[in-house]
């Protein structure tokens, strides 16, 4: 090691080099933090996960019948079964998928409508597929979206992965909070067009039901009393007609529970040819009841028809009325899809609107809207797994500011100085150069983009207790010299960092090994990077630009101690 504690002792002979190292350090630190503004290394809570199984959610118009719904279902299994890594797929018309992780948080279990169906397909094991699923939804999502959404015009098609980490409503949700609900259907809609118009963003769509005329057929109590009938044989007649009932029940010896014998018209015969009240008076015409004197009379005598709106279901959060508009990412990091899409929400809203941004709290992205003309109020709030990205970092970056708190004061106590316990913390801190160099060099070599995510923090903050280790070596083993040996500082130095150098590069070996094999997991893959690529540059760290910090610092300069003295004297007698 003579070469490496001569090449230390040079830079601290000279004060331009001792200068360039700083300067160079300080510009390492600024440009890694700039990779972020400039999208070459992407935050996220956390990437994609390669799974066994995803769903596809199916939302047909409201009023769609089930034969449409099953038409457009029908469309997806098409394209889908071209694709040689699924298995099989099994298909729900009219309701959700068994609950399954996402769905949890999604839905799917209060789905029970014609319009809306759900997919559940399995493919192939991970471990033997060279796609990951998140790169086959990515794939399969434009075209099957460009193929089948056109033959039911205003449908949805959303391919729904299950998560990494905590199930979420959405990538990205905007809650519409208000009081006046058409209002909060108008700002929703134009949310969803930005949505829709913003790079990275897929799948959108407004959680809200659409109003729409309908024709409800009211039996007339006094009619049907006057005709011979009752209200039960006018009701059973239209459940017969067109929904179909249970009107018997079958035995046999090959089944446990009765067999119900289902009776219902064709469908030819229930299916209306327009949308036309005179439509619907033609049809329940032909449907004919038998009274009490065996004369038959015409159903549509006894029914009053009349047209009214559907009663859409409201939302509610916090005692309010809420609309929630949601999107998915499409490969890409949250941020920077909500930032561009808040932006242009200011500008549009801004005409109709006066807008009070959040300010730096849990929510600080929100966006407080009061109208011009009538003074309403209402509220954009963003949530999802976006919401959950903020605050996971916001909770790791408060956890890395204690760690950094009780390291300093652990330094303080020991070494009874600020400063030796701030070169110490500072050079743990410049570690952070490492992580982020390390996520845009694994972003080179991976086919999917490769973010810093919550795993990679945790990796951050462990490495600061690592990192530290290094510089307390240098600093004891320096100190050890002066006081015990009466040597120069900057030979001191110098040998100290030549002489700890093995048993660092040994660690840091040691923690590159045991973390490569986290390197390449979907989840983990963050925090191996960044114990990997953290080690790297804290080795560095601690051999060049810790001994200039040292070298500089008045903190190091010791005289021949007398507790030396006394521990030589005590170390003779023993012997």
């Amino acid at each position: 090691m003579k070469g490496l504690e001569q090449f230390i002792y040079n830079i601290l002979s000279s004060k331009k080099k001792k200068s360039l190292v700083i300067i160079l350090t300080a510009v390492a630190f600024f440009l890694s933090l700039l990779m972020f503004p400039t999208k070459l290394v992407l935050a996220k809570m956390l990437p994609g996960k390669s799974d066994n199984t995803f769903s596809v959610y199916i939302d047909a118009p409201t009023g769609s019948s089930v034969e449409q719904t099953n038409e457009l279902s029908q469309c997806v299994i098409d394209i889908l079964k071209e694709e040689k890594e699924i298995k099989n797929m099994e298909l729900f018309l009219g309701q959700g998928i068994p609950l399954d992780y996402a769905g949890l948080v999604k839905g799917s279990a209060m789905k029970h409508t014609e319009n809306v169906a759900e997919l559940s397909v399995n493919l192939t094991d991970k471990h033997t597929r060279d796609e990951p699923s998140f790169l086959m939804v990515q794939r399969l999502r434009p075209i099957v979206k460009q193929k089948c959404e056109p033959i039911l015009k205003g449908s949805n098609i959303m391919f729904i992965e299950q998560p990494a980490g905590p199930p979420t409503l959405a990538s990205i949700v905007l809650e519409v909070h208000g009081e006046n609900l058409d209002k909060m259907r108008d700002l929703s809609t134009k949310v969803a067009n930005i949505f829709e118009k913003t790079e990275g963003l897929v799948d959108v769509d407004v959680m809200v039901d659409d109003i729409f005329s309908k024709y409800e057929l009211i039996p007339d109590k006094e009619k049907i009393a006057l005709s011979g009938l009752s209200v039960e044989q006018v009701n059973n007649i239209l459940y017969l007609a067109f929904e179909g009932m249970v009107i018997a029940h079958k035995n046999s010896k090959n089944a446990p529970d009765q067999i119900p014998i289902f009776l219902v018209l064709q469908k030819n015969s229930k299916t209306l040819n327009g949308k036309s009240e005179q439509e619907l008076r033609s049809k329940i015409s032909s449907l004919n009841l038998m009274n009490i004197k065996g004369m038959m009379v015409p159903l549509s005598e006894v029914v009053t028809i009349r047209k009214v709106k559907s009663n859409p279901a409201i939302m509610h959060k916090d005692l309010g009325r809420i609309i929630n508009v949601i999107a998915e990412t499409d490969m890409v990091s949250q941020v920077y899809p909500l930032l561009e899409a808040r932006d242009v929400m200011i500008e549009k809203f801004s005409k109709d609107y006066d807008i009070e941004k959040a300010g730096f709290t849990t929510y600080m992205f929100d966006l407080y809207l009061t109208d011009k003309k009538t003074g309403e109020k209402f509220l954009l709030r963003w949530d999802g797994e976006m919401k959950v990205t903020l605050d996971t970092f916001r909770d790791l970056g408060g956890a890395f500011i204690a760690a950094l708190v009780l390291i300093f004061l652990l330094l303080v106590i020991y070494y009874k100085s600020f400063a030796l316990s701030g070169i110490i913390l500072l050079g743990s801190f410049l570690s952070l150069i490492g992580v982020i160099v390390g996520h845009w060099a694994a972003n080179l070599f991976t086919s999917e983009t490769f973010f810093l995510t919550a795993t990679s923090l945790i990796g951050f903050i462990a490495l600061m207790g690592i990192s530290s280790r290094n510089s307390l070596l240098l600093i004891d083993f320096a100190k050890s010299l002066m006081e015990c040996h009466g040597m120069e500082k900057k030979e001191a130095i110098a040998v100290a960092t030549a002489t700890r150098a093995k048993p660092i590069a040994l660690t840091a070996v040691a923690i590159i090994l045991g973390s490569a094999l986290l390197a390449s997991d979907p989840v983990f893959g963050g925090l191996g990077v960044a114990l990997i690529s953290g080690t790297v540059a804290a080795v560095f760290v601690s051999l060049i630009f810790v001994p200039v910090l040292m070298h500089n610092s008045k903190a190091m300069d010791f005289d021949k101690a007398q507790e030396c003295d006394i521990r030589e004297k005590s170390i003779s007698i023993t012997k």
